[in-house]
């Protein structure tokens, strides 16, 4: 199969996981516009070019050219990425994390738990998307309290899987 239908078929299996988690999260709206940027002139044809399939092609293009346009086009139009949640601070003159409104955690965590799934196939299991956030937690730049409330919900994942904890978070109120 060549790599732009590998890739879109990727990108829709992806989106149509994360769909369905967001129902399930009570967030359903959010799951019917989640990752439509992917499908973009510069997202889907960088996405296509660096196409793997056992990975984001964000890193692949990382790798080659040193950045990923088709990232920094996704981050900013896509609220459930934390890098998206970031602002100036007048008071110390730095781009500053922002902390994120729980309805974008909560989409956040369906992304993670559906990209797992996707790029892991048959190898997933449950504790494998919080096994991931924690490699990245200390280079991450993300606010506190966001970080801190993803990690309990992927925790939560590991420990009493997903049928208790879609049912916690979406019993959570979405601000």
């Amino acid at each position: 199969m060549n790599k732009v239908l590998s890739h879109f078929l990727t990108i829709t299996k992806h989106r149509n996981k994360v769909l369905v988690y967001c129902f399930r999260a009570g967030i359903p709206w959010q799951g019917l516009l989640h990752d439509l940027s992917k499908y973009s002139w510069c997202e889907f044809t960088n996405g296509c070019r660096f196409y793997q399939g056992t990975r984001s092609p964000h890193e692949a293009e990382r790798e080659i050219n040193g950045y990923s346009l088709a990232w920094m086009h996704h981050k900013g139009r896509n609220r459930h990425h934390f890098e998206y949640w970031t602002d100036y601070d007048c008071k110390t003159r730095l781009s500053t994390p922002v902390k994120m409104p729980i309805k974008y955690v909560k989409e956040m965590f369906c992304d993670r738990v559906a990209a797992s799934k996707i790029y892991m196939k048959e190898k997933y299991y449950d504790a494998a998307p919080y096994e991931y956030f924690i490699r990245g937690k200390q280079r991450r730049i993300i606010d506190p309290d966001t970080s801190e409330l993803l990690e309990n919900f992927l925790k939560m994942l590991e420990e009493k899987g997903e049928k208790e904890t879609f049912k916690y978070i979406k019993n959570l109120k979405n601000y």
